[in-house]
Formats: C-alpha cells, structure tokens, sequence
C-alpha cells in the first residue's frame, strides 16, 4: 500500500516492568463518575454514564519517577486537573456484559485529565461541544499501565492527588458512582471497544486550578504516581 506520506508511528503507553509499549487506539472519558464530584459541579449525585474522547495523540507517557513538563495551554485561564484510575481494554467486543468486563481489561494507569475549565463552561452553556476544553495537546498525560495479571483488577482502591504537596484529591475506587465492570458494559454499548482503547474513568471531589510552577503528583494504589510541573 502507498501513502501520500509516511504513516504516523501509533501513540504508546508505558508498561512497568516491560521495554514493550501498550499501542493507543483510542482515548474514552466518563463524565462525573463521582457523587462528590458531580455535587461540587453542581449536578446531581446519580446519572447514566456518559462519555467524551480525546484524541490518541492527547496521550504522554510518563515514567515513574519523572517529572513531565506540561506547557500551560492557549486560549484558557483557568487550567483544572483530574485525577483518575485508566483502564487499558486488551481485548476486543460489543455489548460486554457486565459479568465478564473485567476479562477485557489489560492493566491500569493513573492519569490525568487536564482541561480548560473556563473553555468548558462556556462551551457547555452554549450547548457546544466540549473537544477544544478536553481534547487539547497533551490533555492526557498517563503514568505506566500495570497488568492486570500483576496488580488484581480494580474494585476498590485509594486514588490522590497533590498540587506542590498539598493534598488536592482523596478518594476510593469504591466511590465510584459506576464501577470498573458497569463502565465497560455501558461504553460497549455506544462502540466496539478495541485493543488499545483506553478508559479514563472519572475524577473525584477536589478538582481545581494549576498554574505554571506548580508541580502536580497523582497516585492510586498499586499504580505508583505521575508526576507534572506546569511550565
């Protein structure tokens, strides 16, 4: 096959313990899957899920213990963080059922939702879409994915987040409005979820503004951290 020019080499996550890389198809969000979260945003505790993406290039790997530098976006004065638990889908399908979602869940990362938050209120209070608030340049730096087969899947589990060492963000897994497996299962239904598709599955209570110097440190059990200082 000919191209008009060379193809671009796919987006990859970090594997821990591993020089291979977990090839990216697709970046899947879930919207508000914390009832605190969804409180402080001013929206009721309990609602379907609901999903956004960004693009598969948003994504940049972070190895444990470095610090990635995250250069302050255009077009916002208002950059918030978000924290949360990353689903790596390994294997493919439709309509999953709830019973057997976990079968399709590879491993798990903390990562980060960056997003303008002033570009997303106007944009939703416009009833516009929301890509230019989350779907920016490097929106979704991600520390490495752990195998399921190592780290256990997911049904609880502490998740945290720090701004210069303050504590920003405290939470549990287990707070989840929907879990790890009733995720899967809703997302299947929209799409067909391929190897490769990553699932950014929410953010808890806390979440708020960063600016350049601030360096931000996101963990969850058995995931290690993610590191970012805003230049």
């Amino acid at each position: 096959m000919k191209y008009v020019f060379s193809p671009f080499d796919p987006p990859a996550a970090l594997v821990a313990g591993s020089e291979e890389r977990f090839p990216v198809h697709r970046i899947y969000c879930v919207g508000r899957n914390y009832a605190a979260h969804a409180r402080e945003m001013g929206l009721s505790d309990r609602e379907p899920p609901f999903f956004f993406a960004k693009p598969a290039d948003a994504l940049v790997p972070v190895r444990d213990g470095d610090e990635y530098a995250f250069s302050y976006p255009g077009m916002t004065g208002n950059l918030h963080y978000e924290c949360e638990l990353v689903l790596a889908i390994g294997k493919g399908g439709a309509n999953i059922a709830v019973d057997h979602a976990f079968d399709h869940v590879w491993g798990y990362a903390v990562g980060l939702d960056m997003t303008r938050r002033d570009l997303q209120a106007q944009l939703r209070d416009s009833g516009r879409p929301w890509e230019v608030s989350k779907g920016f340049d490097n929106s979704a730096p991600l520390g490495v994915i752990h195998p399921a087969s190592q780290v256990g899947h997911f049904e609880r589990g502490r998740i945290w987040l720090t701004v210069n060492g303050q504590p920003k963000q405290d939470a549990d897994v287990a707070d989840m409005v929907w879990s790890v497996p009733e995720i899967v299962a809703h997302l299947s239904s929209y799409f067909r979820l391929e190897p490769g598709d990553l699932v950014f599955t929410g953010t808890p209570e806390g979440v708020g503004p960063v600016t350049r110097g601030d360096v931000i440190c996101a963990g969850a059990d058995r995931l290690g951290e993610l590191g970012v200082r805003i230049v």
